[in-house]
């Protein structure tokens, strides 16, 4: 911790730390961040708009009273560009809304503003938060997806530009690109946080999703949100007692580096002492994956009725998906919302004493390419059924690209999900177990 560039490698609670016991100041770290930032943005192009070093300086020193005597003490926050933010254009990934800048901020930058959090930059988005790519590379490995929607928050942690940063989720937006950047990635419960001044793609499936390094960050920034007591103190993690496994075969394909992860992270966990239910589903699990596609289609295409009037400004998977939701008959959306509930009942009855689920994050690694953001169907059923999910690193293929996977908690039984994966992510961490 004795130069500039090791400061903007730590997790913000960390950071915070430093601070307060006088081993570094804040301005050291804004610092570096932007050596960070103007070393890699060329290559990993995470920013969509962003302020200059100059900018970010002023604007601390400004209100530097404040900061200093804040939890967050002025420390930078990238905001995904589907979510306002008063003083910076929010322009969706679509031309459609280029120039677009809101006239609040959404409640979770407010929230976090208010805490002493600083908006460096908006991070890139796919169109709408779905599909078409933005310039966003993976910080890995340049020449592979950061994949999406989030691409541009992903990235932006995993190369240590800054150490928090605001994403969301509607199918795998939030957990695919952490698991493929090779960071943490956190989605709450359904309707755990305020989506007030986010653009809305599919009510009964949106989430927000916060990004960060350590589980001990997504904690901090969770109770920021909910306007919780908050602490930066260590936090002792908590190992589950029981594991629910869903192989990824359970939803659809996945790859021979893939199950060699999940197999090893279920010996690490019965090395430990931990009871390992492993539970066979049938198709159930992978009906989840078309029943969320259901309900995407079906409120997309309401939510995005605008723009639906603007196709020929509009990709052709996001016109496809409006196509599909607009033919779609009533029942069919109605059904399949009942199937996400039940399913979800259904799902946990499978093991009453289960802590957890893990399951893969995504197929493989990261796909080569920019021109897509790889299948989202592993996160899909989760989705639907509206639980909290974590994405946990630790697990890399030969080349050390990431290989992400991910625990599932109940439903509103968050703060017991984020302890298992700080657990679980230390004694990954501890094995250092390479594929």
């Amino acid at each position: 911790m004795n130069t500039k560039t090791d400061l903007n490698e730590m997790g913000l609670c960390q950071m915070l730390r430093a601070i307060e016991e006088g081993v570094c100041t804040t301005e050291a770290v804004i610092q570096a961040c932007f050596d960070r930032i103007e070393a890699r943005e060329p290559d990993v192009g995470a920013w969509q708009v962003k302020r200059t070093r100059d900018e970010y300086v002023a604007y601390y020193h400004a209100d530097k009273h404040f900061f200093d005597g804040s939890l967050l003490k002025g420390l930078p926050l990238g905001v995904k560009d589907i979510i306002d933010t008063q003083e910076m254009l929010t322009e969706m990934g679509s031309s459609i809304h280029t120039g677009r800048q809101p006239i609040e901020d959404a409640s979770c930058v407010a929230l976090i503003r208010a805490a002493g959090g600083i908006v460096l930059g908006k991070t890139v988005t796919t169109e709408f938060a779905y599909f078409k790519p933005g310039k966003t590379k993976n910080p890995m490995d340049l020449a592979r997806t950061p994949g999406g929607s989030s691409s541009g928050s992903a990235a932006a942690i995993a190369d240590n530009m800054v150490p928090m940063a605001l994403g969301s989720q509607t199918a795998a937006s939030v957990i695919r690109p952490a698991a493929y950047c090779g960071t943490i990635g956190y989605v709450g419960s359904r309707g755990e946080f305020s989506l007030r001044g986010g653009q809305p793609l599919a009510q009964s499936l949106d989430s927000l999703g916060l990004f960060g390094r350590n589980v001990e960050d997504i904690q901090l920034l969770r109770a920021v949100l909910l306007r919780q007591p908050v602490s930066i103190e260590h936090r002792t993690p908590k190992v589950p007692k029981c594991v629910l496994v869903c192989h990824g075969e359970l939803v659809g394909d996945t790859s021979t580096a893939m199950k060699r992860a999940m197999q090893n992270a279920i010996d690490i966990l019965k090395v430990q002492g931990v009871k390992v239910i492993e539970r066979e589903t049938g198709d159930r699990l992978k009906e989840m994956v078309n029943h969320h596609i259901n309900i995407m289609a079906w409120e997309v295409c309401r939510n995005l009725a605008i723009e639906s009037f603007h196709k020929d400004q509009l990709s052709e998977p996001l016109v496809a998906l409006i196509e599909q939701g607009l033919a779609m008959d009533r029942t069919t959306y109605v059904a399949s919302l009942d199937a996400a509930n039940t399913c979800r009942d259904w799902l946990w009855s499978l093991a009453p004493e289960a802590d957890v689920i893990l399951t893969p994050a995504a197929p493989d690694i990261a796909p080569l390419g920019q021109g897509a953001t790889g299948a989202p169907y592993m996160s899909r059923p989760w989705q639907a059924m509206g639980l909290p999910v974590i994405t946990i690193p630790g697990m890399v293929d030969s080349n050390r690209i990431p290989l992400g996977l991910q625990l599932i908690g109940r439903l509103r039984e968050d703060d017991a999900l984020l302890n298992c994966a700080n657990g679980f992510k230390g004694l990954l961490n501890k094995e250092n177990i390479l594929y």
